[in-house]
């Protein structure tokens, strides 16, 4: 119709009409383009209302999703813990000082620092944490660790100094947590074995939930791993087309890269020397670190097993003035201790573990304690995530093996890794002014029955036994949540995608590849 009311006359239409109008109370209208193109005016006029009815659309249900935390794991923070002061209270207190054990002593921490160390000491804004009947030790350090690091070996050549360990750093390994929930408060995260001459290391403190920058320990002397034997040779490698193939080759790599290192050093010199004409000069990552070496501003950890090898390595050292600051695994150190008091050598072995390649069968359960005899200062290192979280009763065994004192076998593992990565005035001891990393044990730790309760670093709780169980209870409501979830979406036949295996990877000195998170899966 047209406003008139009267009708409008035929119109051929289209087989479909566009309509556009207003309405006014009940009344609408408007106007409209059929598909020929031909415009048209309407009205429409409100006859008889019809009942309402309930609206059909049924609204989606909202996900529940879990609680974010980080790391995004069971073990993960919601919030992060924050730096307080702490008054620990009436513990047995293993200093690693000339004082040795106190009893029934407080510790007071303030500002991430061992403030007050005495008996019936107070604070009134201090946490105070009840060490009656438990012992409070020095976090644990292990010299040498692979965690926490998506890579270990760059194997495709000698030598890669060049590589760092700090670039490929993880923060979300769970091996952090499991380490601090067994003491551990500092790691060396090493290169892998796989070179004469690896990468550059890292050596981090373990604050969970902070991101990779924020692991590393500040103001920390920087050092290298060199490996000698088995491992360099790829004596078990499938595809051994790499020079070294023999002891006398690793000993040639070690000569030859000292040698360019220092003809690259006299070459960097006479490029600042406007009396020789500014020489072009190409920088070489690789060689820089090496004259660090030379220069005593980068520190040698080098793996080690055989008494032959490890005399040369020394042998070399001296040639080129330097030192290798630590031989790790050491297994035959109790063969040249005298040696490597000589040469200022530290020995960072295992407690018992070998058994495991030829180069290791003369290893024995005395070395530790044989080498410290001598005058050697050495520690207990793990080597493997599941032994890091033990190393207190790795270092006990020298106890049993050798009749060791109680206080020097905590000093494996505390205080003397602490002097031989050159942080003594940081960590390793309890004493006034030193970094709160502290570990309150439920017992004496170097017992097989000690656990650890609290695990502090830089003042800040980072591991609590009784806060652990309430991760155990929400990891399983969470578990619970989500098959429920999955079973339910299964039944109402909503698409399902199929299991996939995954296993984590625990590296080791000689693994090569790359992981995230420590986790591959398998596809198959």
């Amino acid at each position: 119709m047209i406003p008139g009311g009267k009708p409008l006359p035929p119109v051929n239409i289209g087989p479909s009409v566009r309509l556009s109008g207003v309405s006014n109370a009940n009344v609408w209208q408007g106007s409209g383009v059929d598909t020929s193109g031909d415009k048209l005016w309407w009205t429409a006029i409100l006859i008889k209302a019809s009942a309402p009815k309930m609206d059909s659309f049924k609204k989606k249900e909202i996900p529940k999703i879990g609680k974010v935390s980080y790391p995004f794991n069971g073990y993960g923070w919601e919030q992060m813990p924050v730096q307080e002061s702490l008054l620990i209270k009436n513990a047995t207190v293993w200093t690693n000082e000339k004082e040795n054990r106190l009893q029934n002593t407080d510790v007071l921490v303030t500002k991430g620092k061992i403030a007050q160390i005495g008996k019936n000491l107070s604070s009134s804004n201090a946490k105070v944490i009840d060490g009656t009947g438990k012992h409070l030790t020095p976090g644990i350090i292990d010299e040498h660790s692979h965690i926490a690091a998506s890579s270990i070996n760059e194997g495709a050549q000698s030598v890669t100094s060049e590589v760092r360990i700090a670039d490929v750093i993880n923060p979300e390994d769970i091996n952090i947590y499991r380490q601090l929930s067994g003491g551990v408060t500092t790691s060396h995260i090493l290169h892998g074995s796989a070179n004469t001459v690896g990468g550059q290391t890292q050596l981090i403190k373990l604050r969970w939930g902070a991101n990779d920058s924020e692991l590393k320990f500040t103001n920390a002397d920087p050092f290298i791993k060199f490996a000698l034997g088995e491992n360099v040779k790829r004596t078990t490698s499938n595809n051994n087309n790499r020079f070294p193939d023999t002891r006398m080759g690793v000993e040639e790599v070690l000569m030859d890269a000292f040698t360019r290192a220092q003809d690259y050093e006299k070459g960097k010199k006479l490029a600042g020397n406007k009396k020789t004409g500014m020489i072009p000069f190409r920088r070489d990552l690789e060689l820089e670190a090496l004259v660090e070496i030379l220069n005593k501003k980068r520190f040698i950890t080098c793996h080690s097993y055989v008494q032959s090898e490890i005399t040369a390595a020394l042998r070399i050292a001296d040639k080129f003035g330097f030192t290798v600051n630590t031989l790790t695994h050491i297994l035959e150190g109790y063969k040249v201790a005298d040696k490597m008091k000589v040469h200022g050598a530290n020995a960072s072995t295992f407690s018992d573990w070998w058994n495991y390649k030829m180069e290791v069968v003369d290893a024995i359960p005395q070395n530790a304690s044989l080498m410290q005899r001598v005058g050697v200062n050495v520690a207990i290192n793990s080597d493997d995530a599941e032994m890091a979280r033990r190393l207190n009763q790795e270092a006990a065994k020298s106890i049993k093996y050798a009749g060791m004192s109680e206080e020097n076998a905590l000093k494996m593992v505390t205080l003397n890794p602490a002097i031989m990565l050159h942080i003594d005035d940081k960590v390793g001891s309890i004493k006034t002014g030193k970094d709160a990393d502290l570990v309150l044990w439920t017992e004496n730790p170097l017992s097989i029955y000690a656990k650890a309760v609290t695990t502090i670093v830089d003042g800040i709780i980072y591991y609590d036994k009784e806060k652990d169980v309430q991760y155990r209870k929400k990891i399983q409501d969470e578990r619970n949540r989500l098959i429920q979830k999955m079973s339910g979406e299964k039944k109402a036949g909503e698409p399902v995608a199929p299991p996939v295996a995954s296993m984590e990877i625990l590296m080791h000195c000689d693994d090569e590849g790359e992981t995230f998170s420590g986790i591959i899966e398998n596809n198959k």
